[in-house]
């Protein structure tokens, strides 16, 4: 019975040897297998066997990792304090270098990120290093990576977290950004101004010109108006006259043609001479006469006087015969 219960102990123990010699690499680890103290070989993920009391096996994890930089005061160039911290992301890329070049990574990555910090920030002015965060990550990142190369560590990227200056500073850059502010906004209300004042008066100019533009069409076409009525009056008053002329003309052709056809003595004549004369001497105006042909008119009186004394002597003798 204690030869039975000596094999199970023994088939116990060698049991728990050989599980001890099994390892599992999970899929982020890599296993650094060390050999009687030195160093082996390096395992990939999965199932792995290793000789118990011989070989020892370090997990190294690869996956990205944080290392919080801790709030540091730094002086900028324009002797203003302030307070910055960071955080650095980073993952392995050499397991081996890792493990046996650096004690404590963690501990020496955030203590030069500090130092490193302070150099960057303490080369700019306060208003640079606040407005200039991608370029400082961006030189403490290849910093960092440069010097972290041999611990077999990437530095893939650093955030500036906060850049608080004192409160004293924050009050003046406050009252400086009041004032910029307030500054702006007199100089956008004076251009609106300006441009509101330029705009009205090219609308006065436009609204002038336009004005005068259509008074002045106004008057031409006044002016033409009156032009056309005056020529149409004028070819109106030109055929009046040369229809009254005409119908003159007319009248006067047919008079003397009925007193050519007629044959008038020098009787007629004469008494229709008298009547025109009585036609042209009627008016207050004093007329003086002078016939170019006076014998002419003078026999015509001869005329008619003798033509009313042979009237007398015809009475006369009509009297004497009754």
């Amino acid at each position: 019975m204690p030869f039975v219960v000596l094999l199970a102990a023994i088939a116990f123990i060698f049991f728990m040897v050989v599980v001890s010699g099994v390892k599992v690499i999970r899929p982020f680890e890599r296993g650094l297998v060390e050999r009687l103290g030195k160093y082996h070989a390096t395992v990939e993920p999965g199932l792995r066997l290793i000789f118990p009391f011989i070989d020892r096996m370090v997990r190294v994890d690869m996956r990205e990792r944080v290392v919080d930089i801790p709030p540091q005061e730094v002086i900028t160039s324009d002797n203003v304090v302030v307070s910055v911290d960071a955080v650095v992301y980073y993952e392995a890329t050499d397991p081996q270098r890792l493990v046996y070049n650096v004690v404590d990574f963690y501990l020496a990555v955030t203590k030069l990120a500090q130092t490193n910090l302070r150099n960057v920030v303490g080369d700019m002015q306060l208003d640079e290093a606040l407005t200039s965060r991608d370029t400082i990550n961006t030189q403490l990142r290849n910093i960092l990576d440069d010097a972290t190369d041999k611990w077999g560590t990437k530095v893939v990227r650093v955030e500036i977290q906060r850049i608080d200056p004192p409160s004293d500073v924050m009050s003046a850059m406050h009252e400086q950004m009041k004032a910029e502010r307030t500054r702006r906004a007199t100089v956008t209300t004076a251009q609106g101004d300006r441009e509101a004042a330029i705009a009205r008066a090219e609308g006065d100019k436009q609204s002038k010109i336009l004005a005068a533009e259509g008074h002045r069409q106004s008057q031409i076409l006044d002016a033409e108006g009156q032009a056309e009525a005056t020529r149409a009056w004028a070819e109106a008053e030109k055929y009046r006259q040369v229809a009254v002329a005409e119908g003159e003309a007319e009248a006067i052709r047919k008079v003397y043609d009925a007193i050519h056809t007629g044959n008038p003595t020098a009787d007629v004549l004469a008494i229709k001479y008298l009547e025109t004369l009585a036609k042209v001497a009627d008016g207050q105006a004093t007329k003086v006469f002078l016939p170019t042909e006076a014998m002419a008119v003078l026999g015509a009186l001869g005329g008619m006087r003798e033509l009313f004394g042979s009237g007398d002597t015809l009475a006369g003798n009509g009297a004497v015969k009754s």
